[in-house]
């Protein structure tokens, strides 16, 4: 009798250690704060089938203004939760931590703490297809302080199309609007007027403007009523989506790793209750996060 008592303990033993029941490996998607689910939104919409798990770093956001060396080491350390949480797939959902982060986790990072595991940016998908769309090759960037200053746009947009010229234009302001919720306000108008006269006074031949902030979507009825006609507005979220799911066909070993249960699963670094307010903004819907402790 206890013999077999004991073998049951040594079989749950097994079963609850070495065969875990929980196998979830989401698609982690990681923002500094909220701007990201604007680009979840549409993940999930063009991807439903996969689990994910959303990051937001509220309690040290924004990173719009912050240096190289505290973005890159913020976002490794959320980089690494999300991996601790079974995500083998991470998107940085985030303009500023693709800008001064990305290369250097890639590239110096990956190989020694995770090889088999993967992080991509926003960056690179809008800077891949930009040159279908400009037909003067004269295009405007707008974004945070730490989006333009990186010339990330300008690097980027040149890998693939050298023959484009990119004016860019910092928006400090914009990101307060949305988070503050003016984003409906006179104020709002006045710093989006100012912008984009900045920005179109750089070559009156601007046919494409990318909005390179995730949060800028949500003041996009504001930006196309002081944008003269004919000019294309491009956010990130569903070519960022469209260009996530092309790299899933064309990586079927990564693919093939991730669960499919369908569920989304929200965390913040900052009070859940204040960070679920604000996020049905950004997503759409109802959020419900947990708060995580970093």
């Amino acid at each position: 009798m206890k013999a077999s008592a004991k073998c049951r303990g040594f079989f749950i033993y097994l079963c609850t250690y070495l065969f875990p029941l929980n196998t979830k490996s989401p698609i982690g998607v990681f923002d500094s704060g909220y701007g990201g689910l604007t680009v979840l939104k549409e993940i999930v919409r063009a991807l439903p089938q996969y689990d994910y798990i959303y990051l937001g770093d509220n309690a040290r956001a924004p990173y719009g203004s912050r240096s190289f060396e505290t973005v890159y080491e913020y976002t490794l350390e959320c980089v690494k939760q999300l991996f601790e949480m079974g995500c083998p797939l991470v998107v940085l959902a985030c303009n500023t931590a693709s800008a001064k982060a990305l290369r250097n986790i890639q590239q110096k990072d990956l190989p020694l703490l995770a090889p088999d595991k993967r992080v991509l940016g926003v960056i690179r998908p809008t800077t891949e297809i930009i040159g279908t769309h400009s037909k003067t090759r004269q295009v405007g960037v707008l974004g945070t302080t730490g989006t333009i200053t990186s010339n990330s746009y300008p690097i980027e947009i040149n890998k693939f199309f050298p023959d484009i010229t990119v004016h860019q234009e910092a928006c400090p302001m914009w990101v307060p609007i949305v988070e503050n919720n003016e984003f409906e306000s006179e104020g709002a108008d006045f710093y989006i007027k100012k912008n984009l006269h900045n920005l179109l006074s750089k070559n009156r031949d601007i046919d494409t403007i990318i909005l390179g902030c995730t949060h800028y979507p949500l003041l996009i009825n504001k930006i196309k009523k002081h944008l003269p006609s004919g000019i294309t507005l491009l956010s990130q979220g569903e070519i960022v989506a469209d260009s996530l799911g092309d790299y899933l066909k064309r990586h079927s070993e990564l693919e093939s790793k991730l669960s499919k249960g369908k569920q989304v699963e929200f965390f913040t670094t900052d009070s859940a209750d204040n960070f679920d307010k604000a996020a049905s903004l950004f997503y759409g819907k109802e959020v419900k996060s947990k708060h995580l402790e970093m």
